[in-house]
């Protein structure tokens, strides 16, 4: 039987009961939970100064020890830097797992970019990373995560898989966001730096790569040549129909094999990553124009946006139950919609995060409060917190990252002291985020190294420190 990603990390002791000390029995004093300064993979002295900075205005004790611990995360446990054919090479891998996908490592660097014109070597890791984004796409579009060695077969169990598995690839899931991810992360370089080193003539062939994939994925002239089927017992591991996925009508939404959490679509057209895809092309369309001068480029990119867009206004919408309409969650194209939430950046919630909606939008405000309800059947409520999960763990299974989500959003300063105080109680004493744990229990909880969500615990903090500072200088 292949083994996927889910299965390497139950392998591992995913789901994990944290020691039955309360984690304030240390008291007043909490010990960093960093590596120590020499064995950290990368040092930073403007994230450095920024933790110093923003944790002076945390009067919590304990979280302020959080974001001391997760902030830097990425940065002191999952960035290996080199070079490669002459030029900076970044590998990013997720935490627990050694290999890096496109959407994790996009995400966790995103939250140190702002920093980018105060540390040379900070921007100099951002252009590998860029560059080894681009090499990944080369390699195989249609593949969500990579082998730093280009010629080495999966570490994941995936070689097995009913695809065409490449060398260098680690798995082959298709999804949307994949390619989102690093055009979003390139436009946030381009936008505080104005440094054209990385968007070269090789990073524009990974680019246009993604758009014509992404189009390819619209099926307007067949099924396309991308296909997966994995022997698995879980149908959210595998594609039906030999490997195409559900049959759709073909009305300009992109298909999507997986789900950001990895997980098989019902329905392939998931509307949460075409809102995506929407504004990941039109941030691509401006470093193209802008750091390349290529118009065409950008205009290719603009029009594809502009065809998902209005697919999406026609089919993307559905009944919210109250006479209203909300973003569903996947359809078909032939009228056929699934509504619930999956706690997984792109998500309904999370569509202000990747500028996919705007956080005061009526249609995103109705969505969103419908996701944080139970219409969606992923939403748990329970003695330790309220949250969305997923088919991915399980039920019950609280994502710390949907919690994260829900204050990011919200401008109630009580409704975010809330998801505070929960993030605070629910981290099994681990001084970390985690990928989910259990809604009565958080001594239960999966991947204790989970980068991604503690980079974005630590944007929660930035983001509060910026716009709700009296928040930080409150104790839980």
């Amino acid at each position: 039987m292949t083994l996927g990603r889910r299965d390497v990390m139950m392998g591992a002791g995913a789901i994990a009961l944290a020691a039955a000390v309360p984690a304030g029995a240390q008291g007043t004093k909490f010990v960093s939970k960093r590596p120590p300064r020499a064995q950290r993979r990368f040092v930073s002295t403007a994230v450095e100064a920024e933790i110093r900075r923003v944790k002076a205005k945390i009067a919590d004790p304990e979280l302020a020890w959080l974001f001391e611990n997760c902030y830097p995360n990425t940065l002191d446990t999952t960035v290996q830097t080199g070079v490669l054919d002459g030029k900076p090479d970044t590998f990013v891998i997720t935490g627990d797992i050694d290999a890096m996908w496109l959407r994790d490592s996009s995400a966790q660097l995103q939250t140190y970019v702002h920093l980018a014109n105060k540390d040379a070597g900070l921007r100099r890791m951002f252009v590998g990373a860029i560059q080894r984004q681009a090499r990944c796409i080369l390699v195989d579009p249609y593949a969500n995560a990579f082998m730093r060695d280009t010629t080495a077969k999966s570490n994941l169990g995936a070689r097995d898989d009913m695809t065409e598995m490449k060398p260098g690839v680690a798995e082959r899931k298709w999804e949307i966001d994949s390619l989102c991810y690093p055009m979003r992360f390139a436009q946030s370089y381009w936008s505080v730096t104005r440094d054209k080193t990385p968007f070269d003539d090789f990073w524009a062939r990974g680019m246009m790569k993604a758009v014509a994939t992404l189009k390819e994925q619209q099926r307007l002239e067949g099924p396309g040549p991308y296909r997966f089927q994995r022997n698995h017992p879980s149908p959210t591991e595998t594609l039906m129909f030999d490997g195409y996925g559900a049959p759709t009508r073909k009305v300009g939404l992109i298909h999507s094999g997986f789900r950001p959490s990895d997980d098989a679509c019902v329905f392939p057209f998931l509307i949460p990553s075409n809102l995506f895809a929407v504004s990941a092309l039109t941030m691509l369309a401006t470093v193209l124009k802008e750091a390349r001068g290529d118009a065409a480029g950008a205009a290719d990119c603009l029009a594809l946006a502009a065809s998902v867009r209005q697919a999406l206004d026609l089919h993307g919408k559905m009944p919210d139950g109250e006479g209203g309409q909300v973003w569903a969650y996947e359809v078909n194209g032939f009228g056929d919609a699934i509504f619930m939430d999956d706690a997984n950046v792109p998500s309904l919630s999370a569509l202000p995060l990747l500028g996919a909606a705007d956080r005061k939008d009526p249609l995103f405000r109705r969505t969103a409060k419908l996701a944080w309800s139970p219409r969606n059947p992923y939403f748990f409520e329970g003695t330790a917190a309220k949250g969305i999960g997923g088919p991915h763990i399980g039920m019950d299974m609280i994502w710390p990252m949907s919690i994260i989500t829900h204050a990011f959003n919200s401008d109630d300063e009580a409704e975010i002291r809330q998801c505070l105080t929960w993030l605070k109680t629910t981290h099994g004493g681990t001084g970390f985020m985690h990928e989910s744990f259990h809604k009565d229990n958080p001594a239960k909880f999966t991947r204790s190294w989970f980068a991604w969500v503690n980079g974005l615990f630590g944007d929660l903090i930035l983001d509060l420190e910026r716009r709700k500072p009296a928040l930080l200088a409150s104790r839980y």
